[in-house]
């Protein structure tokens, strides 16, 4: 290294848990390489262990586009309705990635991952360090009552989100000087739901039957589909099975990160407000990485202060504008 040459903080980047919104991670990764902070070590929880692990191996560009493809139909077509340890069993997701991604092990992936999940028996937090890829994060995204349990090295497994919403301190473990969070559930509670539009890739309306689905998983659908949301003033409309589970998980999750980051906080903590986001609205995946990337973009400045570097800001005319 040259005398005069500074070195920059090897950075980390943890990926929080939040089911859909977990999108806004790919808008993050996006506005971070633009300006020149590429992360040196990926660490992720649930779905940011989905996408920590596809841009660690190389791969964020075929995400992007199939998430910006990805309609409701679609969603629907990738699970698997089981009843037995939760509603989605997952083969079908995972041989999905196994179709589109050549898992060599996290060994082998370009960039240091690790990605958290929980322990089932113990409750203990359990970090997956080498192995498959895609077995480590089917591990991590087996969200309690949505996904069965993962089976990996005689443990069951289920979501990080339980224990470490946002692994600051497996980025730590890992090497990391600097670490950037992402925080994708810090404005869920006590937020007005807000009227909630579908466009043509939305659910389809109660008396239509996707042609994919065989007549039973159509019943079924018909109770776990997002339900609309009432306007100010009507009765409230029953929630779907799957709004329910999934907001109480993440009121469980808005108030164990809280507490994590607390004893263990990040140097930058980035947030997106992805509030109008719903838990199973992947769909809508277009909107949550516009929200990663302006809010990466307003954190720029704090990310340069972090490395000791200065930044030079753009004229407030030049204000970032995301249509929502």
């Amino acid at each position: 290294m040259h005398a005069n040459e500074v070195h920059r903080p090897r950075i980390g980047l943890a990926l929080g848990s939040g089911s859909a919104r977990g999108w806004s991670h790919i808008g993050v990764i996006r506005a971070l390489e633009q300006a020149g902070y590429a992360p040196d070590v990926v660490c992720g929880t649930s779905i940011g262990a989905l996408v920590g692990a596809v841009y660690s191996a190389g791969h964020l560009d075929w995400l992007d586009d199939w998430v910006r493809k990805l309609s409701w139909q679609g969603v629907v077509s990738l699970l698997d309705i089981s009843m037995g340890g939760g509603l989605i069993e997952g083969s079908r997701l995972t041989a999905f990635f196994r179709k589109h991604f050549k898992d060599e092990g996290i060994e082998g992936l370009a960039r240091p991952f690790a990605c958290v999940a929980t322990e089932l028996n113990s409750g203990r937090e359990v970090w997956l360090r080498e192995g498959s890829v895609i077995d480590a994060v089917r591990a991590s995204i087996a969200l309690p009552g949505l996904f069965t349990p993962a089976q990996l090295n005689d443990r069951l497994l289920v979501d990080g989100g339980l224990v470490n919403p946002v692994p600051v301190s497996l980025c730590r473990a890992l090497g990391a000087e600097v670490v950037i969070a992402v925080d994708l559930n810090w404005d869920l509670i006590g937020r007005r739901a807000r009227a909630e539009v579908h466009t043509e890739s939305g659910p389809p309306s109660s008396d239509e039957t996707p042609p994919f689905l065989s007549a039973p998983w159509a019943a079924l659908l018909q109770r776990f589909k997002p339900q609309p949301r009432a306007a100010r003033g009507d009765a409230l409309q029953s929630p779907s099975m799957l709004d329910v589970l999934g907001t109480s998980l993440n009121i469980m999750q808005v108030r164990i990160t809280q507490s994590r980051l607390a004893g263990e906080p990040a140097d930058v903590l980035i947030r997106p407000r992805l509030s109008d986001i719903a838990a199973m609205d992947f769909h809508r995946g277009a909107l949550a990485m516009a929200q990663g990337e302006a809010a990466t973009k307003f954190a720029l400045s704090q990310i340069a202060d972090a490395l000791g570097e200065s930044l030079e800001l753009p004229a407030a005319t030049d204000a970032i504008t995301v249509q929502r």
